[in-house]
C-alpha cells in the first residue's frame, strides 16, 4: 500500500522508515530539503519537497493513490489543514494528524479526523491508525483470554446503532471516546463520525472483529 506523510522531523522520519519495513510504499513531503537527512540512504521511497497541503504537491507525492496519509509536522494548523486537503478533496479514509495543543482534539474530533497528542505519540500509535484492522489494545485480562482495543470503523457505519456492530462483530461495546470524551453507549446510541470504538471481545475473536468492522455493513445492518 502507498502511504504519504507530511513532515520529515524525528516523528516523520521514524514512521517512513517503520512503513517501509512493513514492505510498503512511502512518500515524506517536507518544506526543506535538508530535512530529509534524517531518512538516510536506506530509504527507498519518495522524498517530495513542498507544502503539505498544497494539491500540487500532494499529488507529487501520490495522494490519489494513497492509502493513508499523516500529518505529522510541527504545525498544528498545517497538519489538520493538511489532513482535511487530503481527506475531502483526494478522498482518502485514513487520515491522522499530529497536535501539540491537546485543547483542539475536541475541534479536530468534530471534523472527523483523529489526532495524537504530542505528550501521547509514539509511532506504534500512529501505524495502527493507519493501517487496516490496526487495533490498539488497551487492557488484556490476566489470562490472556479477553481484550479490551480500540479497532479501526469504516465509515461506512456511520449512522448505524452501535448494537448493529456488535451484532455483525459479536463483541461488545466497551465505550466509545466521543469529542475527546468517553462515553457508555445505550441501547439507541448511534456511531458518528469521529468516533473511536473500543471493543471488549476474545483475543481469538478480534481479527474477525476487524475485518469485519474495516469493510463496509451489509446492506441488511442497519
Amino acid at each position: 500500500m502507498h502511504f504519504v506523510i507530511m513532515g520529515c522531523g524525528r516523528v516523520g522520519s521514524s514512521l517512513a522508515h517503520s512503513l517501509e519495513a512493513q514492505g510498503h510504499d512511502v512518500a515524506v513531503i517536507d518544506q526543506e530539503e535538508s530535512a530529509f537527512r534524517r531518512l538516510g540512504s536506506s530509504f527507498e521511497g519518495r522524498r517530495v519537497t513542498g507544502v503539505g497541503f498544497d494539491r500540487d504537491t500532494l499529488k507529487e507525492a501520490g495522494i490519489d493513490d494513497a492509502y493513508a496519509f499523516a500529518a505529522v509536522s510541527s504545525g498544528d494548523n498545517s497538519n489538520i489543514l493538511a489532513a482535511r486537503v487530503a481527506r475531502e478533496t483526494f478522498g482518502v479514509e485514513h487520515v491522522v494528524a499530529r497536535i501539540y495543543d491537546p485543547g483542539r482534539a475536541e475541534v479536530y474530533q468534530r471534523l472527523g479526523i483523529p489526532t495524537v497528542a504530542t505528550v501521547k505519540w509514539t509511532s506504534d500509535q500512529m501505524i495502527r491508525r493507519l493501517l487496516p484492522q490496526g487495533h490498539v489494545p488497551e487492557l488484556v485480562d490476566p489470562s490472556g483470554k479477553v481484550v479490551i482495543a480500540e479497532v479501526t470503523v469504516n465509515p461506512a457505519w456511520v449512522g448505524h446503532r452501535i448494537s448493529a456492530l456488535e451484532e455483525a462483530t459479536g463483541a461488545r461495546t466497551a465505550y466509545l471516546t466521543r469529542l475527546g470524551s468517553g462515553i457508555l453507549v445505550e441501547r439507541d446510541t448511534v456511531f458518528q463520525e469521529g468516533d473511536l470504538l473500543h471493543v471488549a471481545t476474545l483475543v481469538t475473536d478480534l481479527p474477525s472483529v476487524e475485518r469485519t468492522l474495516d469493510a463496509p455493513p451489509a446492506p441488511s445492518e442497519h
